[in-house]
């Protein structure tokens, strides 16, 4: 491993790493201290497991996973038939975050199935208020995520049959819900691909927003010049709408993974 240097330095950006995408190339706990070498103050979505060697180096886990059993996009809040095992999984997260002092988990629509745009909507705004009051009294925010359904390169890339794959659509879930606990995980690569129009929906839907995702479009790749989202002012915008919590970086490496954080890190650090 090369010597690691710290990228992030002008502290208006609180960068955090997500973990999945790395873990062909690091260990979760190597991946910890490489984060805090390049002056990121959280790695996320990563294992319970792994929540005491992040207090352990002084880290953050800026956003939780579920576990369902299977993909947790896959079976969300949309569907009745998932209702019990997601809000269960989900109530189990938000107790592992309140007990380290964590502060957000995520959260899915799930994919249609048989259900229309309207009927998902209305079982999520059921389901999630079901968990928000839980959420509200443990100090933990729950985050719907918008995914993108063009992209059927990868399974991790985009999510073809996910229903809240319109961010205007999450963003009405989220107000039907009305709790504080309950907010978008807004992430820009998804929302480059579906909607477009990033920075005026940023600022459009400030008050909503409880997390943000990066990656390079196409391609959930490195951000850098081969992609075309426009990373400094997307950043600039956030501080513009006040927005102070973590920014996830969630790109699948194509090349040397640590050039690639510290170049993704750079271009956000404005």
């Amino acid at each position: 491993m090369p010597k690691i240097r710290r990228v992030a330095k002008n502290g208006n950006i609180n960068h955090s790493i997500v973990g999945w995408c790395f873990q062909d190339h690091w260990s979760m706990d190597e991946l910890i201290p490489i984060a805090k070498q390049l002056g990121c103050g959280s790695v996320e979505l990563i294992g319970p497991e792994f929540y005491p060697t992040l207090k352990q180096h002084d880290m953050a886990l800026a956003i939780a996973g579920i576990d369902i059993g299977v993909p947790p996009f896959t079976q969300g809040f949309n569907n009745p038939k998932y209702h019990e095992k997601v809000i269960a999984a989900t109530k189990k997260s938000i107790d592992e975050c309140h007990a380290f002092g964590w502060k957000k988990v995520i959260a899915f629509t799930g994919y249609e199935e048989e259900l229309s745009k309207a009927e998902g909507a209305e079982n999520c705004i059921q389901g999630l208020k079901e968990v928000a009051g839980y959420a509200e009294a443990r100090g933990v925010t729950i985050c719907l995520e918008h995914l993108n359904t063009r992209d059927d390169t990868h399974p991790m890339k985009g999510h073809p049959g996910y229903q809240g794959d319109d961010v205007e659509y999450v963003v009405d879930i989220l107000k039907a819900v009305g709790s504080e606990n309950v907010k978008l995980l807004f992430d820009i690569y998804h929302v480059s691909i579906m909607n477009g129009d990033v920075i005026r929906r940023l600022h459009q839907h400030k008050e909503v927003i409880g997390h943000i995702h990066t990656a390079g479009n196409p391609g959930r790749a490195e951000l850098d010049d081969n992609q075309e989202i426009n990373y400094p002012a997307c950043m600039k915008a956030l501080l513009e709408i006040g927005y102070n919590s973590y920014v996830g970086h969630e790109f699948i490496p194509t090349r040397d993974p640590l050039a690639g954080l510290e170049q993704a890190i750079q271009w956000c650090d404005v």
